[in-house]
């Protein structure tokens, strides 16, 4: 729309297309909540005052914020493409993402991200990204491709990539690598997202002065005051696997909340579906006692000014109509939800299909030998402490401990009175099928194993079980996929998920991927297990940037040290 055109809009020489009545606007910048009547035309709020319209939509009182932006995702994370995606959570009040394709980066390299932007045409949901880049994540893992700062600058091209996506090689920045400075210094707009959990003191200083603004994996409220008042944008994550919103919330207050924004980083179709999206947290927030202007801000506008969306984030004239339309913040169930004026959500359900977009064809075949149960053995080591990994329910990071092997012919097996189980990762991008193996403790299981080929961020195979015969089993079937989840017992496959493009989505309906998930859980929990999300819990075991202990296809991995540790004492 040309600017004459708003003008004349805003002052009622012309019509405007849409005028919502007696609708509760929430106010991003005052706090306040005011009834107002909001006039739109072509998809822009052109003002909040009654002004001629063809079409008048009477709110009857209803909360009417700005649509929800979930400030750093993984669409991959979701098991399904964007159309999918979008199915999901714009009938929960999203209308924007700040996606991080790194994972179908580490399998596909910049053509996996172009695709991925593909398959985005057409939907209801602004899908905005930033350049993966670290891929690899580090030099300790093998990966499907690798970015360079050249590569990364192709991909510059496109407008819906804003900047540089999470720099997790926080090692790599305080050692000023030549490659790690080119890719910040080269980001578009300057704009380079964080990733540097426990990181503090002069540390942290070096990381925020070489350019980076925001971090997502703050686990203490400590961490997250101090790169607050360092001016990071801290990210409260609320996902499936890493839940930060309770102990993070009690440091936010109407003097510093402009320092603060939601997302959800990884979140499982089940959850989605039963719990909900950025609508999920915003709910949470105020129940906890977050006032509910303040919530909606830090889902809105906090988002959409650092990321240099200045359109979005709030409900004023001149910015877009992406509205969320709902009864109150208890239940916060959208009844209307508007993208550009237009209605594409209507009572918790799509306003009509969003499409498709192109077909997803990268699917890549795993072609590899499968690994016999004798790959997996570990020898012993007599007399010396076998180092295992930890984990610690609702959290992504670990922690390492020590313990007494049980042998048997030579080689260390799983105790499973002790809960110390096999956890293998296979190398399925160059063929060479290479496995390493360790020790891990927190799943519980009792009989059987599971695998899948979502294993952050190189995407390799991973498993965990009770005997190497039952590990070779569970990657024998991800192989068959060519890609997916699956747990075994006895040999054989109780429950599946194919996930045929790169080994991390699939184009089924989002519910039915829903329904196999629940199904992997519940084989599962029959098997022993009892955390909440095991697979969840399972994919973040090869990701070597989160501390303490990690396994990749090239060994066991202290984060701290950023090096390989051996497994006995």
């Amino acid at each position: 729309m040309e600017l004459k055109e708003l003008i004349d809009a805003a002052a009622g020489r012309i019509e405007n297309d849409l005028l919502l009545t007696n609708g509760r606007v929430v106010n991003v910048w005052t706090g306040e909540i005011l009834t107002a009547p909001i006039a739109v035309r072509k998809g822009v709020i052109t003002a909040l005052e009654t002004l001629p319209a063809r079409e008048t939509v009477d709110l009857e009182g209803r909360f009417v914020a700005p649509g929800f932006i979930d400030s750093h995702v993984h669409l991959e994370s979701a098991m399904v493409t964007p159309a999918q995606y979008a199915r999901a959570v714009v009938p929960r009040g999203t209308t924007a993402v700040i996606a991080d394709p790194h994972e179908i980066a580490n399998v596909l390299g910049a053509d996996g991200v172009r695709d991925l932007i593909s398959w985005t045409a057409g939907l209801p949901l602004d899908v905005f990204l930033m350049a993966p880049s670290c891929v690899p994540a580090t030099p300790l893992e093998t990966s499907g491709a690798a970015l360079t700062g050249r590569d990364l600058e192709s991909l510059y091209d496109n407008p819906q990539v804003l900047g540089l996506a999470e720099m997790m090689n926080f090692p790599g920045v305080l050692a000023a690598l030549p490659d790690v400075l080119e890719k910040i210094s080269g980001a578009k707009n300057g704009l380079v997202d964080g990733h540097a959990p426990g990181l503090s003191g002069n540390s942290l200083s070096a990381y925020i002065a070489a350019g980076i603004g925001s971090d997502h994996e703050c686990f203490t409220a400590e961490e997250a005051l101090e790169k607050a008042r360092k001016g990071m944008l801290v990210l409260i994550r609320e996902g499936t696997a890493a839940r930060n919103l309770d102990a993070l919330l009690p440091i936010v207050r109407p003097e510093n909340a402009d320092r603060f924004a939601f997302c959800t980083d990884d979140r499982h179709p089940f959850d989605l579906i039963r719990e909900g999206h950025m609508d999920f947290i915003v709910r949470r927030a105020v129940d906890k006692g977050l006032d509910p202007a303040l919530a909606v801000r830090m889902a809105s506008w906090n988002p959409a000014r650092h990321f240099g969306l200045r359109d979005r984030g709030a409900v004023a004239p001149g910015f877009r109509a992406d509205l969320a339309v709902f009864d109150d913040f208890r239940s916060l169930s959208c009844s209307l939800v508007l993208k550009a004026g237009r209605v594409v959500a209507k009572d918790g359900r799509p306003a009509g299909e969003p499409g498709r977009g192109p077909a997803p064809v990268r699917t890549v075949p795993i072609s590899l030998v499968p690994p016999r149960a004798d790959a997996f053995r570990i020898r012993i080591e007599p007399g010396k402490r076998l180092r295992i990994i930890e984990l610690i329910p609702g959290q992504i990071v670990t922690a390492a401990a020590w313990e007494t092997p049980v042998s048997q012919d030579g080689f260390v097996v799983p105790d499973t009175a002790r809960d110390i189980l096999k956890l293998a990762v296979v190398e399925r991008h160059s063929g060479t099928g290479r496995v390493a193996a360790a020790f891990v403790r927190g799943f519980g299981i009792r009989r059987g194993a599971f695998a899948s080929s979502v294993a952050h961020d190189s995407h390799n195979l991973i498993a965990v079980g009770t005997s190497d015969e039952e590990l070779a089993a569970a990657v024998r079937e991800l192989i068959r996929m060519n890609g997916g989840l699956a747990a075994v017992e006895g040999g054989r496959v109780r429950e599946s998920l194919p996930l045929p493009v790169a080994g991390l989505m699939t184009d089924a309906p989002l519910e039915s991927v829903a329904e196999r998930l629940e199904s992997l859980k519940k084989a599962a929990r029959e098997m022993g297990c009892g955390l909440i999300d095991p697979f969840m819990q399972l994919s973040f075991l090869a990701l070597p940037v989160i501390p303490e202990l990690k396994l990749t296809d090239r060994g066991l991995v202290d984060v701290g040290r950023f090096d390989f540790v051996p497994l006995f004492d």
